[in-house]
């Protein structure tokens, strides 16, 4: 009877009401969909890709560009963040109001894995995120696998435009990074410990690499005017095969992908 008494008094208990989630990165969102949790978010920054399973979620501003008063009004629960997605005074500004912070931010595809298992613990899903991370490890490993050879040889150096007035790049500890690795690549400017540093067009020149990646043809258009660059030479100035890249999530493997076919043939 007593045991009977227990199990009616734990059954009369509420039930802890799911987190109401936001997330300020489009990656972040992703990965909320691929651990099954999409029904927790109540809003989303803006971004450049957004699946059509969170088309009809509220937006919060752009990136870096955060709107409080919509935010609040989503009385959100917990709030992801992704490194730059906010800027540092109103991530400050949200701590001082109290809501919960989780910053997600892997500088190494192996540390990806460790992110989808921590999220998905934080937000209820935590089988979810185990799975997720196994998934992605296998798959990631069959990729570098794939293209050990290339690995192995001397590694085509890569300048990855990020944008070209002024000129961006990415320097160390950045994911696409250690994509290009896989592929057999070396970011020209890796020493750089900023995530996106500006540098110089005689930056590039003096440092000359093997191939030039960004957005679009028409901003990579420049470099013509530089044919002693052996990137303009080879005729290896390419748009980025896949902006995923820049989206760390699972898709980003097929990102990868892309980009190891595309520097393939640099070889």
């Amino acid at each position: 009877m007593r045991a009977l008494l227990l199990v009616l008094c734990l059954l009369a208990l509420p039930l802890a009401a799911a987190p109401r989630v936001v997330s300020l990165a489009p990656s972040l969102s992703e990965i909320m969909l691929d651990l099954e949790a999409a029904d927790l978010l109540v809003g989303v920054l803006e971004g450049d890709e957004r699946p059509a399973a969170l088309a009809h979620l509220p937006t919060v501003g752009r990136y870096g560009q955060l709107e409080f008063e919509r935010l609040l009004q989503l009385a959100p629960d917990l709030i992801l963040i992704a490194p730059g997605s906010v800027p540092p005074a109103q991530q400050a500004q949200l701590q001082r109001l109290g809501i919960a912070l989780l910053v997600v931010e892997p500088q190494r595809l192996d540390q990806l894995g460790d992110a989808f298992i921590r999220l998905g613990e934080r937000v209820g899903r935590g089988e979810q995120g185990r799975r997720l991370a196994a998934e992605f490890r296998a798959e990631l490993d069959a990729l570098r696998q794939r293209y050990q050879r290339y690995q192995r040889e001397q590694p085509l150096s890569v300048f990855y435009q990020i944008w070209h007035q002024p000129l961006y790049t990415i320097g160390g500890e950045q994911l696409i990074g250690d994509a290009l690795a896989v592929c057999g690549g070396r970011n020209l400017f890796a020493d750089l410990p900023q995530p996106a540093p500006q540098v110089s067009v005689e930056a590039v020149l003096a440092r000359d690499p093997d191939v030039i990646l960004g957005g679009s043809n028409a901003e990579l258009s420049a470099w013509q005017a530089w044919p002693q660059l052996h990137a303009v030479r080879q005729n290896q100035v390419w748009t980025v095969p896949d902006k995923g890249l820049e989206r760390p999530s699972r898709q980003m493997l097929g990102a990868i992908e892309q980009l190891c076919e595309l520097m393939a043939a640099a070889r």
